[in-house]
């Protein structure tokens, strides 16, 4: 999985909002504590607002809140918000491609690896990163040899 700078900011923002919680949080404040440019951050909170994951106000009090608990928001929710699918396949679901001969298994593979990002990108919460604590499903999963390994 190839992880863009639009997602990696989007999760670390959505941390800093649920560590913020309830008060709203300045955009600012999220780009200083983040090191992320504040323009970029303010484009994917938008996203994340039309995304129904982030509320904002206007004003001297306003700034940008979560819409519902962290533990209701699941990364693979806000990847989904900020990028699209899971994974796809040449901007295509895995499931509608086709593949002739013998590349036809490669769908399946897609399909297979679309289900594992799942299982991992679904168990964790924004309030799980917050917290510094993992799920025990995804602590196994560190804990196996080779789950360290670059490549």
């Amino acid at each position: 999985m190839h992880v863009t700078a639009r997602v990696d900011y989007a999760l670390r923002a959505m941390v800093e909002l649920a560590v913020g919680a309830p008060q709203l949080v300045k955009g600012a404040r999220i780009a200083t504590s983040q090191s992320i440019p504040l323009k970029l951050l303010e484009n994917i909170l938008l996203d994340l607002k039309y995304g129904g994951l982030v509320r904002a106000q206007r004003g001297f009090e306003g700034g940008y809140g979560l819409a519902k608990p962290a533990a209701e928001i699941t990364l693979a929710d806000v990847i989904r918000v900020v990028e699209g699918p899971l994974a796809n396949v040449r901007g295509e679901r895995p499931e509608t491609i086709g593949y002739k001969g013998k590349a036809e298994p490669l769908r399946d593979v897609w399909i297979a690896v679309r289900a594992a990002l799942r299982n991992v990108l679904e168990a964790v919460t924004i309030a799980d990163i917050a917290a510094g604590e993992l799920p025990s499903t995804i602590k196994r999963m560190l804990a196996k040899p080779g789950a360290w390994l670059p490549h």
